[in-house]
């Protein structure tokens, strides 16, 4: 009989050691809740875009935890995905637009201002910038006008996913 009140008593206390752990942890955000403030954070970066007078790519990527190992991504083309005349081969947005997120992904600080130079694959151009929430990281970018500009657009996409989560 001591026996089985002692095999439940630490059953018990493991229980409620798990549920405090727990509860510590913030809680998932919704896949729906998620795909909803994505879509509000580019229709916010496309009217940005519009106020410059500028087309090319947004991206806007959510991390969950304390390191990026995984997130989710939308993206949508604001008028152009290339450049043809940007440089002798052309400029393909979206795949600057998500240089300057990987080099985020890495760094957990805006694209373009890494305290070391930029890696195969990266450019170190600006135009992204990174948040941290409860729960995760949001990384946002533009490519497409001048580095001053995209990150305009990039920081009103920034806002709406920071004020959501």
């Amino acid at each position: 009989m001591k026996r089985l009140r002692f095999t439940a008593g630490i059953l018990l206390a493991g229980a409620i050691a798990l549920t405090a752990g727990a509860a510590g942890r913030p809680k998932p955000i919704s896949v729906k809740k998620l795909d909803a403030l994505e879509a509000q954070a580019i229709e916010a970066m496309k009217q940005k875009a519009a106020e410059l007078n500028i087309q090319g790519v947004a991206v806007v990527n959510y991390a969950p935890g304390g390191k990026v190992d995984s997130w989710t991504s939308k993206m949508a083309v604001v008028g152009r995905m290339i450049d043809p005349k940007a440089s002798a081969n052309g400029n393909n947005l979206l795949g600057i637009a998500y240089a300057k997120s990987s080099e985020m992904a890495d760094t957990l600080i805006d694209s373009g201002t890494a305290k070391r130079p930029p890696m195969t694959g990266e450019f170190g151009w600006q135009g992204g910038v990174i948040g941290e929430v409860k729960g995760g990281h949001i990384i946002v970018s533009f490519s497409g006008g001048k580095s001053e500009d995209d990150v305009q657009v990039s920081k009103a996409g920034l806002a709406v996913m920071e004020k959501g989560m």
